[in-house]
């Protein structure tokens, strides 16, 4: 599906103020926190780049400038230039990277909510495109995006949304009568789901279901509509996820970057089976 990919938008939520990692926001939006030297975005984009999707509208708020600058200069921060300081003339010798994506940067607002951000980026850079994928700034898997795509396509329902294993936050201890019979460390529940961003949804959902007012919050409402009129599927996944909410988050991802361990980054062996639900 790599020929389709290429014209599918990839919508990416980057404003949000990221107050659970203020030891990093405090000078930067939280999609810019490196991780290996990368910006956490830039990792996630080569996840859906992997995928052979190409276009990004990233729904900046927060310190924007700081996204702007960095896209705006990619090609300088990549590669060896020279600049006349008279004029601002810029020569990049060569361009020492392999992304060929088309990035656009649109300030959404610092104070608008996710659904706003949306609904404001997808009327302006939505174009005549029949579905978009939708995904937050902090996240990182080793989902099948062509298998979640296919699948999106194929069910004929608005939305598509990635389920994951919630890890738990504390440790489990199994125990018959005293005598401890199993201990996992903060163990994933099997059985549950939560929502792991990385959503497919066809057009009609921006129009219909977001609302460009500020409070517009994409995980209430919206969604919770979406559902409630049987328009919204889950795609399993069972691989790598996780969110960098924070500064003990950013450290674990970016241990497993330096020690070239990262399941995220492409190109991975990506998960076998696929396991829908209807929601």
């Amino acid at each position: 599906m790599l020929q389709l990919n290429k014209d599918i938008p990839v919508f990416i939520l980057c404003g949000g103020l990221g107050t659970r990692i203020k030891e990093e926001t405090e000078f930067r939006p939280k999609p810019m926190v490196p991780i290996g030297g990368h910006p956490i975005v830039w990792h996630l984009m080569r996840v859906y780049h992997a995928s052979g999707f190409r276009k990004f509208i990233i729904c900046a708020g927060f310190k924007a400038e700081v996204i702007k600058s960095y896209f705006l200069n990619y090609a300088a921060h990549n590669s060896d230039f020279t600049v006349n300081l008279k004029n601002n003339q810029l020569n990049v010798h060569s361009i020492d990277h392999n992304e060929d994506w088309e990035v656009t940067v649109a300030d959404t607002g610092v104070e608008t909510m996710t659904g706003a951000r949306l609904a404001i980026a997808a009327e302006k850079y939505l174009g005549d495109a029949s579905h978009a994928a939708v995904t937050y700034g902090d996240g990182l898997c080793n989902v099948n995006l062509d298998a979640e795509l296919e699948f999106h396509l194929s069910h004929g329902k608005i939305g598509t949304v990635l389920g994951v294993n919630p890890p738990s936050r504390f440790g489990e201890i199994v125990l018959s009568g005293n005598e401890v019979t199993q201990f996992d460390e903060k163990p994933e529940f099997k059985d549950k789901w939560i929502n792991g961003g990385y959503f497919f949804f066809e057009r009609s959902f921006f129009s219909r279901y977001l609302s460009k007012d500020p409070s517009c919050v994409l995980e209430k409402e919206p969604l919770r509509r979406l559902a409630l009129d049987r328009e919204l599927n889950l795609f399993k996944h069972g691989g790598f996820w996780a969110c960098m909410d924070t500064q003990r988050d950013r450290d674990h991802l970016n241990h497993l970057w330096e020690n070239g361990n990262a399941p995220w980054a492409p190109p991975f062996s990506q998960v076998k089976g696929k396991v829908f639900c209807e929601l």
